[in-house]
């Protein structure tokens, strides 16, 4: 059964578990490991597909750079955003800049987007020198659906650091519309 929680409620719901977080394992489910062990395919299908589509230029300086090794301080602050999905509908869309934001909860690491009308956010949790990224998108004033094995708003991705103030998280074969999708971060 699919549960709808409302921003608030899903705020709540976050604030309430987060002493309770675990590493990621823990938390995500088996569809959303095995997604994220598959990254590299997805992100190569991705961009097999984009080619001939949106600006590719932006696509290759997002996916470009070699991750670096980082802690989860480095990532802590106020962000330019940016989402680019990669094949599926259409062979690529690069959507305008927004604010998003990492922040320190009860000791543990969460993203949001904070502008614009579709919302992400979620809990990021240390895993070799990147972070991992378990959260779900919403409509603005829609809520996140939780409580099911999979839905259309379920996310996960890996967050990694590309250079001084660039950072990227990569979400591999999202639940709806493309193959892969990359929020690209800047400061």
């Amino acid at each position: 059964m699919r549960t709808k929680l409302s921003s608030v409620a899903f705020a709540a719901f976050a604030l309430c578990s987060t002493p309770a977080l675990a590493g990621w394992q823990d938390q995500a489910t088996e569809t959303d490991a095995r997604r994220l062990a598959r990254l590299d395919e997805a992100r190569s299908a991705g961009l097999n597909q984009a080619q001939g589509g949106g600006d590719m230029a932006a696509i290759n300086a997002a996916l470009g750079p070699s991750p670096r090794g980082a802690d989860g301080g480095e990532f802590l602050g106020t962000w330019r955003c940016r989402q680019m999905k990669l094949g599926g509908v259409t062979p690529s869309i690069v959507y305008k800049w927004f604010t998003c934001r990492i922040s320190n909860r009860g000791g543990h690491l969460y993203f949001e987007k904070v502008s614009g009308t579709q919302r992400t956010r979620g809990w990021l949790y240390p895993d070799g020198g990147s972070l991992v990224y378990l959260g779900a998108s919403s409509a603005k004033g829609d809520g996140a659906s939780l409580g099911a094995m999979q839905t259309p708003d379920d996310q996960i991705g890996r967050l990694s650091l590309i250079g001084s103030g660039h950072a990227r998280l990569e979400l591999p074969y999202p639940v709806q519309e493309s193959t892969f999708d990359v929020i690209e971060l800047r400061r």
